[in-house]
């Protein structure tokens, strides 16, 4: 068979495939992330059909999709939401990132697979899943709860500590020195100010300068644009989902808006295909071997989670009901954590495997804690300490009157 001819059929079958998984997905009420990779390593190495000539088409597709993740990302927040995050949130983001980061830290080091995988693990258990948990928070009808703006103030702090952290761990696993590592820090932070003080500034400029009447025009700019800056960004170690997600932030108004609605189908299309692309590499007979340190992950995780909502909703005054829902809508994990795993599996592969099985438990779980974190801590809580039983009145006590005789 030509292999152009080869290549179409084993892409429209994977296509097909994803189509029909992610219907299954919406039916049963769950992301279909799991689905995405599943296939993944049915169609990859060592799985029930291996593809062969469709790789190399998969895989940039892969690369396209972590930009799509990134500037849809971007574009749902202005610059001015994520300075004032910033300013109100950051306790709730420093700690989030000690409970979440440091379990996958502590995993690698336990493990024998050295600092480099330890920044890459804590990055894969430190990050929630923007798109999972907002998918929970819609079908749990809670877009209006008073906890719902804290779950969302961390989920963006973390997206924002995104422009900080890829570029170190992409210096990490690059091998770059000290001083090497520095400068792509130092340029990465200056890029993210110059970026945030220009969207401030001037975002109504960069914004016009982009929009277009026509849906096709602005289609093409946007997205020609984002891959420049991608390609840009990747060139100076800076990481390519960076780039993409600046551009989403410098953009606002109808620009953002247009723009976002006009990408969502090719973001959907070329996230699935990446998730399938982290599948094919990940042999199914090294997930066994990780399956015990991947669930002590997930139940270790869960847990720093449900602490991580639930504090953070305290500090902002938020009932008791609510910090319970907050912690347990936090628990998914999903895309953040497979970008992160697929960049370090160059340098660690067995990270793969673990971070495939640790997000297929997350996902699955996430939806789960969300709705039932708050009743079940109600519950204990009754449990443990019962509500007095109220007492029974007493009843009116009468003395006893003696009988009047008659007299003699």
């Amino acid at each position: 068979m030509h292999q152009t001819t080869a290549m179409l059929i084993e892409l429209g079958a994977i296509i097909l495939v994803l189509g029909l998984l992610g219907r299954l997905a919406g039916r049963v009420g769950f992301s279909p992330i799991p689905l995405y990779l599943l296939a993944g390593l049915a169609f990859g190495q060592g799985g029930i059909l291996p593809l062969q000539a469709s790789e190399e088409f998969v895989a940039t597709g892969a690369e396209i999709g972590v930009i799509l993740l990134l500037l849809l990302l971007g574009l749902e927040y202005s610059a001015s939401e994520l300075v004032t995050s910033l300013k109100t949130q950051y306790p709730s983001g420093a700690v989030d990132f000690v409970l979440n980061a440091t379990p996958g830290a502590v995993m690698a080091l336990l493990l024998g697979w050295g600092p480099v995988a330890a920044v890459a693990l804590a990055g894969v258990t430190w990050i929630s899943s923007s798109g999972v948990i907002a998918k929970v928070l819609g079908d749990l009808r809670r877009l209006g709860n008073r906890e719902t703006p804290v779950v969302l103030g961390v989920l963006v702090l973390e997206d924002l500590s995104m422009a900080v952290y890829l570029p170190i761990l992409t210096a990490l696993l690059a091998g770059v020195s000290l001083a090497g590592g520095t400068v792509t820090l130092l340029i990465a932070l200056g890029t993210v100010g110059a970026v945030l003080y220009l969207a401030l500034r001037h975002g109504r400029l960069i914004s016009r300068a982009v929009s277009s009447d026509s849906a096709e025009m602005l289609l093409l700019v946007v997205f020609g644009l984002t891959l420049v800056v991608a390609g840009i960004a990747q060139h100076l170690q800076v990481s390519a989902a960076v780039g993409a997600f600046l551009v989403g932030i410098a953009l606002s108004g109808e620009v953002a808006e247009g723009a976002g609605v006009l990408l969502t189908p090719l973001r959907d299309l070329f996230a699935a295909v990446f998730f399938v692309f982290f599948g094919l590499h990940t042999d199914p007979a090294d997930i066994p071997p990780v399956l015990l340190p991947a669930l002590a992950l997930a139940a270790v995780t869960a847990l720093t989670k449900i602490a991580t909502g639930y504090w953070a909703a305290r500090r902002a005054g938020i009932s008791a009901k609510g910090r319970w829902r907050a912690g347990g809508t936090l628990v998914a994990r999903g895309e953040f954590s497979i970008v992160i795993a697929g960049l370090a599996v160059s340098t660690e592969p067995r990270i793969g495997p673990l971070a495939t099985a640790y997000v297929l438990i997350l996902v699955v779980l996430g939806p789960i804690t969300a709705r039932w974190t708050e009743p079940a801590a109600r519950r204990l809580t009754n449990r443990l300490h019962p509500a007095p039983r109220p007492t029974p009145p007493t009843p009116p006590t009468t003395e006893p009157t003696e009988a009047v005789g008659m007299g003699h």
